[in-house]
This record gives structure tokens, sequence and C-alpha cells, in this order.
């Protein structure tokens, strides 16, 4: 084979390529071939926003749980120390048997009272930097959202008010955590 013959056998298949692709090229795409590939796209783009949302779905549940740890962690790291003033104040006993005089008892008596309610203002302070108060009671009107009653009495008091707390309400951020129980007025 010459040079030539060589260069007739390239320009033959080069010509052939030509033709090959002219004929691809001149075969429409189906209509249906076109909404396949349309859908097979559809469906790559959805199951990947599906898996990013599930994804994001599970770094929220995980960044809620965490949070939930650090507020348990922050609550209890602030009623530990209160705990321990509790412990203390239970093993300060006072000492009955050593006690020889009277004042001696009322002192010590009066020096653990004060040191409980040191406790007791300590813990308040504590559940109410947490956005927790006391349910208001006695002489206020009764409220079915605040107050269970237990019964009611006769009193001076004008009905519907409450004249007894039997055990005391508390309020979480201005939402009821736990009723207050009460005894109510039924007037006269």
């Amino acid at each position: 084979m010459n040079k030539d013959e060589e260069i007739l056998e390239d320009e033959d298949l080069d010509q052939q390529d030509e033709d090959l692709e002219q004929e691809v090229d001149a075969q429409p795409i189906s209509e249906t071939d076109t909404l396949k590939m349309q859908v097979d796209e559809y469906k790559i783009g959805w199951q990947r926003a599906n898996a990013d949302y599930q994804n994001l779905l599970k770094q929220t549940q995980e960044k809620r749980a965490e949070l939930v740890r650090m507020s348990e962690w922050q609550i209890i790291e602030e009623f530990l120390p209160v705990y321990s003033y509790f412990k203390k104040a239970m093993d300060a006993k006072v000492q009955v048997d050593t006690v020889t005089d009277i004042e001696e008892l009322k002192k010590q008596v009066t020096n653990w009272e004060t040191g409980v309610s040191y406790i007791l203002k300590q813990f308040v302070s504590v559940l109410e930097n947490h956005g927790v108060i006391e349910i208001k009671t006695v002489g206020e009107h009764f409220s079915t959202e605040k107050h269970e009653a237990l019964k009611e009495e006769e009193s001076n008091e004008e009905e519907g008010i409450v004249i007894k707390e039997v055990a005391p309400g508390y309020e979480l951020q201005g939402k009821v955590i736990i009723p207050a129980k009460v005894i109510v007025s039924k007037g006269k």
C-alpha cells in the first residue's frame, strides 16, 4: 500500500465517520426518550434532595438532643450546691443530748433555722432564674387554669375566693406546670 492509498483510506474512514454522525444527528430523539431522560434527571434530583433533607433532620435532632443535655447540665449544676447545703444542714442537727441550758438549745435551733432559710432562698433563686414561680393563691379569685379546688367552705370571703392553700402550684415561664391545691370560699 502506498501513501496515496493510505490517505484515501483515511479520508474514506473520516467520511464514513461523518456520514454516521450525520445519520445519528439526523435521527430525531423520540419524545418518549426525551421524557424518560427528564424523568431520570428529576428522579436523581429528588433522591439527592430527599437524602439532604434526611441528613438535615438527623443533624437537627442531634443538635436538639445536645441542647437538652446542655440545659439539663446547667440546671443540675445550679442545684448541686443547694443540695450540698441541705445535706450539711441535715448533718448539723441540734444536739439535744449535749445541751444542758435551754438558752443554748434555742440558739442552736435558731442557727439551724437561719441556715435552712438561707438554703430555701437559694433554691427559690435558682427556680426563678429558670422562669419558675409559685402561683399566688390565698385572696385570689379561683382560676381553673391555676388552681385545683379540693373543697369549698363557708367563710367571710365572697364566693370563689381562695381561702386556704393546701399545696403550692408552680408556673414555668407563664405556663402552669403544677396547679395549686386550694380550698375555695362558697360565701356565707
